[in-house]
């Protein structure tokens, strides 16, 4: 065969432009949710992905407090930090973290399932998490997602 035929597509920064992507956590499964996140970050839902060029989609997550937790985890999960002084370990409940703060539970799930160098920061950077229904990205335009959930019922999130 002729090489020109056997080349594959690799694409520049700059050259593969994102979308604006809505997604509503309202009664989602945590992990789950932040699967699919994580792979339109990183643009694995598109033909064009590449891995170490910026391709996915920027993604507007809304109602992050209404987000669902299977099992016990909200009993049992707990969040750790540590200030690396003595007696300087600290330890959040992921109820308490939900009632305070529900964006940063959405945000340290998809966190770990991103590659963890300068273009997983960059591509945390395009992933905006907001407690409740409204977001000030309106004039952006959002398209949600439309994908059959893995349980089988019908909603907004997932991939196109």
């Amino acid at each position: 065969m002729r090489s020109a035929a056997m080349k594959s597509f690799l694409a520049k920064p700059g050259q593969v432009g994102g979308e604006w992507r809505l997604i509503d956590a309202d009664g989602k499964t945590l992990g789950r949710l932040a699967v699919d996140v994580a792979t339109v970050l990183m643009g694995k839902h598109r033909p064009t992905y590449t891995p170490h060029v910026l391709t996915g989609d920027v993604v507007v997550i809304v109602n992050a407090r209404k987000i669902r937790l299977t099992g016990r985890k909200m009993e049992q999960m707990e969040y750790d930090r540590y200030s690396y002084h003595p007696g300087g370990r600290k330890v959040v409940p992921i109820a308490d973290m939900l009632a305070r703060h529900p964006e940063r539970v959405i945000q340290r799930a998809v966190w770990r399932m991103l590659p963890h160098n300068k273009l997983g920061r960059a591509m945390m950077k395009r992933m905006k998490v907001y407690g409740g229904p409204e977001h000030p990205h309106t004039a952006q335009q959002p398209k949600p997602l439309n994908k059959q959930w893995r349980s089988g019922e019908k909603s907004g999130v997932g991939l196109a």
